[in-house]
């Protein structure tokens, strides 16, 4: 048996239709999206190994997929294929506030997973496993699975990774907590963004953010503050990393690109500084462009955008 990658990421993966800010209103960018398949894009483009864990439909957008992580060398052993639940989508639109997403995704092919689909001894040799609160906020029987997925990592030893990325769509606000805080107390690394939190927590200052999800019981917090950049929080350290400033058009897989890249650098065997420092640049990158993938730096991007703002600072 081939040995598992790295890192591995359990969730909904999602076709992406982007309407830019500058265009006619009626022309759309087809893309890839889903918080957890962004996540594996960006570490596999920061030199991890890495692969996913989801069910598709067995439509033209399931084969994109495949297609897809296939060239960006993400492993799709254990990918199911659903014969008559299709592959979510997702429609991003740019206004004053932001982005926007819309979604076609009841009943999708990665909704219907169940526990016992999950290949034990794939996630019991990985090293990281990473879980988001979207994917445990599509279905009950996704959740369920998430769960299971998160005890066999724990049984194994494998460090569990959390994105709190909250979808009020999909749930209401006090299962939203409830579901996301008992996660927060049974994983390894935390990654949750402020605007999110101050929702989940109540709560405004980042410290007090920070401090809340540490309590829980989290080892490692690691708070995303888009332009402001990120908190990082262990019971021994605490730091933040400033914002990295860029020509931004989309920040749709922003944050996702954080994830992936802070966990990849980790991997590497960097320290919570550098992994943040690199991360926080790699996320900044990914704003420049349209769509949750395409515009996700690869390493020799970061590593040069790093070297330009060491010399300018």
């Amino acid at each position: 048996m081939a040995p598992s990658p790295a890192l591995l990421s359990l969730g909904e993966p999602l076709i992406e239709f982007n309407r830019p800010k500058e265009g006619d209103g009626r022309t759309w960018l087809q893309g890839f999206g889903g918080d957890s398949q962004n996540v594996v894009i960006a570490a596999s483009r920061q030199g991890a190994s890495t692969g996913y864990l989801t069910s598709l439909g067995e439509d033209w957008m399931g084969d994109a997929f495949l297609e897809l992580w296939r060239s960006e060398g993400v492993d799709t052993a254990h990918v199911a294929r659903h014969p008559t639940a299709p592959t979510g989508v997702s429609f991003v639109t740019h206004g004053p506030a932001g982005h926007k997403f819309d979604y076609l995704r009841k009943n999708s092919a990665a909704s219907l997973m169940t526990p016992d689909g999950l290949p034990r001894d794939y996630i019991a040799g990985a090293r990281v496993l990473h879980l988001s609160a979207i994917g445990q906020a599509i279905s009950d029987t996704a959740r369920a699975t998430c769960a299971a997925a998160l005890e066999i990592a724990r049984a194994a030893g494998v460090k569990v990774s959390y994105d709190t990325n909250l979808r009020l769509r999909l749930w209401d606000i006090d299962t939203a907590r409830g579901v996301i805080d008992a996660t927060i107390a049974r994983c390894d690394i935390a990654l949750p963004s402020l605007d999110d939190s101050r929702q989940l927590t109540g709560l405004e200052a980042p410290d007090a953010i920070v401090d809340h999800y540490l309590r829980l019981g989290a080892p490692l917090v690691a708070l995303k503050m888009a332009a402001d950049g990120c908190l990082v929080a262990t019971a021994q350290e605490r730091f933040r990393v400033p914002g990295h400033r860029v020509e931004a058009v989309d920040a749709t897989g922003a944050g996702d690109t954080f994830d992936g890249s802070f966990l990849a650098r980790l991997l590497a065997g960097d320290d919570l500084r550098a992994a943040a420092a690199y991360a926080n640049v790699a996320a900044a990158l990914s704003t420049q462009g349209y769509g949750a993938v395409t515009p996700i730096p690869r390493a020799d991007a970061v590593r040069a955008e790093l070297a330009r703002a060491g010399r300018a600072g």
